[in-house]
């Protein structure tokens, strides 16, 4: 086949992101294929800011914040081995997968 398949992983966990990332890495080199990354993508931060009360003191808020962690991994000189190794993994749930060929 000998076509280039990019893996990316989003979460709000790094731990996870990590964690799905290296057995990715781990199945992939057991099937032969080679693996470029998993390359770090900029952290992306919501920061959300909310009123402490209702209808008094204006200036008392609290801030919250959201972030999600990416990561790329490029898989090259892939075999049919390759994908059904990558079919067969189970990620923990949490993690957004996203595969293009």
């Amino acid at each position: 086949m000998s076509q280039r398949i990019r893996i990316k992983l989003k979460s709000y966990d790094h731990t996870l992101v990590d964690k799905s990332a290296e057995k990715i890495v781990k199945t992939v080199k057991s099937a032969g294929a080679v693996v470029s990354g998993p390359i770090p993508l900029p952290t992306h931060k919501k920061i959300f800011t909310v009123n402490r009360s209702t209808f008094v003191n204006k200036e008392s808020r609290e801030q919250f914040e959201l972030s999600t962690y990416k990561r790329i991994l490029d898989i090259y000189s892939t075999t049919s081995k390759t994908i059904d190794a990558l079919m067969k993994l189970e990620l923990p749930s949490g993690v957004e997968v996203e595969i293009k060929v």
